[in-house]
């Protein structure tokens, strides 16, 4: 029994309606309706419920088929009866009795099921058997060995295809066709799937994973290759295998990584190399060194050359970079193009999401990198102490460093604040080392200078310096139209752009020193017509005669060459007239003016180079030129006795840069014992001791005209030095800082501007002694002015004077042979000899006890027998003073009251000379009352001055 239940709760679920015949009589004791049935169906829905309702079904109903179930169900009721109890029990009875004809009818399908495929084969072997013969089935058997065989056939073929996948694999790898090597493995592996019933083919489509995973370090290695030298076809390459990959963020970050890694490991090889060539041993113990420190090995010798390699390599790898940019640029443009006409709209927007990221990945690793150079460059530039380089060499590094810059600003817009600091503090410490140097040099140039004229071309310009080369280029008028174009054009393009096909921007920097020329000096500035003639005679020798000079004339505008040659002849006539030009145009200065222009530019190529201390520069340039004008002053200008003459030789604005110059410059007690302990060590380390006139410049000789010669050269290239601070204030004020604009005005409208005014208290040294004045006074006091009729012959003091002007101008002329005296200067002598010559006439006359109005006119007549001669002599118009001496001698003729306003008016004239005109009119026309009213007035204006 308990087989048959167990039978029939393995048998699926059937309709109790198919088999209700086949039931026993006993077991038909009620037939449930469709109704309950139905319901039944629908309560018995859980597999399991209905498995557990079968269960509980008591064994003894499978005990016999003659089992009485009414009359076992009825014997088991209890003795009083409920109706609810009853009924549920009923309830349970029928939900058993439903699930087991379920079981019972899905048992009677199976069964009959089984007995048609059982009659169907025996039917079928039946008529196998009556149909076909022996012969005819071992057809078919070897048929079906056939084609068993040729599918065999063709999995063995491709089995062996894919078994030598391996070698073109490697053949591709060796040819670096990544894309093609990426595409076979993938579809090896595709029919790898299709046949990996076999086991070769399953180890051989692990193996094959193993080459896809190996295709992918070689593709990691050729992408590092990318950082250091880009070649397009290699990189487009690379990026179709991980597109095929569909690794192409993977490959993006990779890429960022490698050249992060690239800068780190070409900058320390390139060092490394430096230190390791300068040990000159093999010694690895530098290999292990950190980056900083080995940086601080590196000699002065090889800094510039290590330092421009460095650049170099750095170069390559942001170029690298620059075109890696460029490629996906351009693919994108194509990729856009060829999307835009697909139809796969996923496949689009999984292709702008790519592109979406690798642009904004590009375009961050471009701030990245930038600053991966800078931090690396920084450690190099502050590992060595630059303070003792030459001026040169620290030009040469701020000259990369400031390409370096450029570079950084078309490379991301960056405007290299690591670089600027990192170089500013190097800066500022050589820059106060050597300007410390430069003064003291200046001091030493000015003590030894002779003042001698130093013979420049008479179309000389600072711009043809090597130092001022660089504002040169932009004006120069000798550079061709052509050339000027195509420079242009070169500036227009980035630094990337003109070397995108080669070449390297920091080895301009090597060749550059290479090309200067420098041709500013005359070879004609003689001193004696004997000089220049013997300079003529060099010519007729062809082995003294420089190259240049052999060859055809060259046109030094256009820079062209005549087609007909030039003869000795034309030659030596063009060197006489280049002379003589130059004698009447060439500037006037010195060795020691022509330094400090030079020192001017080299700060002036500091500071354009690195404009963050361009203030600290421009301040030391002013330095540069108050020391040149101090020691001007002290050597010529300086003279106590002169300068008390009241005739304001020295503008006030002048005494005070002067004060100040020596006040913030001027080392005056550096001969002092207490020097340190009235200025500071820091202080004193600003200041400069004041300089000494050397002692081979006699300025005591009157052949000479007291030194004329040293002082015009001295003043005059001191006018011509400010001449060029002018001409460099716009360049000067363009690269300072807005905020300290005020200190450079301040500079040349206070400073600059004042050294033409130096001319007047210099030469006035001069004329105070070239003419004999105490000689005049001496000879005036010898006249009888008394006289009681009118003379015609003037008096011989006159004549004296007279001649003393012409021996001035006589030297003058001898002196200028030597010497170009420029026109404003030889104003200003004759301008300060006729004023003093006017005023010592005037204290002539103030000297006379006893005067008739003949004597009057005696003096009118001796003035313009002397006015009429000098006129004569100078170009000056009008005479100086010449209103001093004629408004004095009228004033004789005043009346009481008109004389007193007169003194009121004119307080020009002495004391003395006053009182002396009042006294000599006494008797005349003025009485002593009246005497007494005018001295009281002259006493009135003198006291304010006491």
């Amino acid at each position: 029994m308990q087989k048959i239940k167990s039978l029939m709760t393995r048998q699926g679920p059937k309709s109790p309606q198919d088999s209700f015949n086949d039931l026993s009589p006993v077991e038909n004791f009620r037939i449930p309706t469709k109704e309950e049935l139905r319901d039944l169906r629908e309560q018995a829905t859980d597999p399991q419920a209905e498995q557990e309702l079968i269960n509980s079904i008591e064994d003894v109903y499978f005990s016999n088929d003659s089992f009485d179930v009414v009359q076992y169900e009825l014997e088991k009721l209890p003795s009083v009866l409920s109706l609810q109890e009853v009924e549920e029990y009923r309830d349970k009875l029928k939900r058993q009795q439903a699930a087991e004809l379920e079981r019972v009818t899905s048992l009677q399908t199976s069964l009959q099921l089984a007995a048609v495929i059982c009659t169907n084969g025996r039917r079928h072997l039946n008529a196998a058997k009556e149909g076909f013969t022996q012969a005819s089935l071992g057809l078919l058997a070897n048929q079906r060995k056939r084609q068993l065989l040729i599918g065999l056939l063709k999995s063995l073929r491709t089995i062996k295809t894919l078994q030598r996948t391996d070698v073109r694999l490697s053949e591709m790898l060796e040819e670096e066709d990544y894309p093609g090597a990426i595409q076979l493995c993938l579809e090896c592996q595709k029919a790898a799937s299709t046949f990996k019933h076999y086991s070769c083919i399953s180890e051989l489509n692990s193996k094959l994973q193993d080459t896809l995973e190996q295709i992918e370090e070689q593709l990691d290695v050729a992408l590092s290759k990318i950082c250091k030298n880009f070649d397009v076809a290699h990189y487009t390459k690379v990026q179709q295998a991980y597109r095929l990959l569909g690794k192409t963020q993977t490959a993006m970050d990779q890429l960022h990584m490698h050249f992060t890694q690239a800068i780190h490991n070409t900058v320390f090889q390139v060092v490394l190399g430096y230190v390791e060539l300068c040990a000159g041993n093999t010694d690895t113990k530098f290999q292990k060194l950190p980056y900083k420190d080995l940086c601080m090995h590196i000699t002065s010798d090889s800094y510039i050359p290590c330092l421009t390699d460095l650049c170099k390599a750095l170069w390559e790898v942001m170029l690298s970079y620059f075109r890696t940019m460029d490629w996906h640029e351009k693919h994108n443009q194509e990729e856009t193009t060829s999307t835009s006409d697909s139809h796969n709209v996923s496949a689009a927007e999984e292709n702008n999401f790519d592109r979406s990221y690798i642009k904004k990945k590009l375009e961050h690793g471009l701030t990245r990198i930038w600053q991966d150079v800078q931090l690396k460059v920084k450690t190099y530039l502050l590992g060595t102490d630059m303070s003792n380089f030459k001026y040169d060499d620290f030009i040469f590094v701020l000259d990369i460093i400031s390409r370096l810059m450029q570079v950084g600003e078309e490379f991301c817009g960056s405007k290299s604040e690591v670089l600027q600091e990192s170089i500013r503090k190097q800066s500022i410490n050589y820059f106060k080392n050597y300007h410390r140097t430069r003064l003291e040099e200046l001091r030493m140039f000015l003590e030894n200078e002779t003042w001698e004229l130093c013979p420049v071309k008479s179309s000389f310009s600072i711009l043809q310096l090597h130092e001022f080369k660089c504002l040169g280029q932009s004006r120069s008028p000798s550079m061709s139209p052509s050339k000027q174009s195509s420079s242009v054009e070169t500036e227009a393009l980035s630094l990337f752009e003109q070397y995108n096909n080669g070449g390297n921007p920091f080895e301009i920097q090597a060749t550059m020193k290479d090309d200067e020329m420098e041709d500013v000096l005359a070879a004609n500035g003689y001193e004696s017509d004997e000089l220049e003639k013997s300079a003529y005679q060099e010519y007729d020798s062809d082995s003294d005669v420089p190259e240049e000079l052999k060859r055809d004339y060259v046109d030094e505008q256009t820079g062209d060459v005549p087609t007909k040659s030039v003869s000795r002849e034309t030659l030596r006539s063009r060197k006489r007239s280049d002379y003589s030009l130059n004698k009447a145009n060439a500037p006037i200065l010195t060795n020691t003016t022509l330094n400090v222009i030079r020192l001017v530019g080299k700060y002036m190529q500091m500071m354009t180079i690195l404009k963050p201390i361009a203030f600290d520069v421009i301040h030391c340039m002013s330095q540069l030129f108050d020391y040149y004008l101090y020691a001007v002053y002290t050597f010529f200008g300086r003279n106590d006795a002169y300068e008390s003459t009241g005739l304001g030789l020295s503008s006030s604005r002048l005494r005070t840069t002067l004060n100040r110059i020596q006040e913030s410059l001027i080392d005056l007690e550096v001969s002092s014992e207490n020097a340190g302990s009235l200025v500071s060590s820091e202080e004193k380390k600003e200041k400069v001791p004041s300089p000494h006139l050397s002692q081979l410049v006699i300025l005591t000789s009157s052949n000479t005209l007291y030194g004329l010669s040293e002082r015009v050269v001295a003043t005059e290239s001191l006018v011509f030095l400010a001449e060029q601070f002018e001409f460099l204030q716009m360049h000067l004020d363009s690269v300072m800082p807005a905020a300290k604009k005020p200190f450079l005005q301040q500079f040349y409208s206070q400073t600059v501007s004042t050294a033409s005014e130096l001319r007047k208290p210099i030469y006035w040294i001069v004329a105070a002694k070239a003419i004999d004045y105490e000689q005049l006074l001496l000879l005036m006091a010898n006249v009888k002015w008394d006289v009681k009729e009118i003379m015609s012959q003037h008096n011989v003091y006159v004549d004296a004077l007279l001649k003393e002007f012409e021996q001035f101008n006589k030297k003058l002329s001898e002196l200028s042979k030597h010497v170009r005296i420029p026109l404003p200067v030889s104003n200003i002598l004759w301008e300060h000899c006729i004023r003093l010559a006017n005023r010592t006439l005037v204290e002539g006359y103030a000297n006379v006890k006893k005067c008739s109005n003949e004597g009057r006119a005696l003096m009118q007549l001796d003035f313009q027998q002397f006015l009429m001669k000098l006129e004569k002599l100078t170009d000056i118009r009008p005479i100086p003073d010449k209103e001093f001496v004629e408004t004095y001698i009228k004033a004789y003729y005043l009346t009481e009251n008109d004389m007193e306003r007169w003194i009121k008016e004119h307080r020009e004239y002495s004391t003395k000379q006053l009182t002396n005109l009042v006294n000599v009119c006494l008797g005349s026309h003025i009485n002593k009352k009246a005497r007494q009213k005018l001295l009281s007035a002259i006493d009135d204006l003198d006291r304010p001055k006491r």
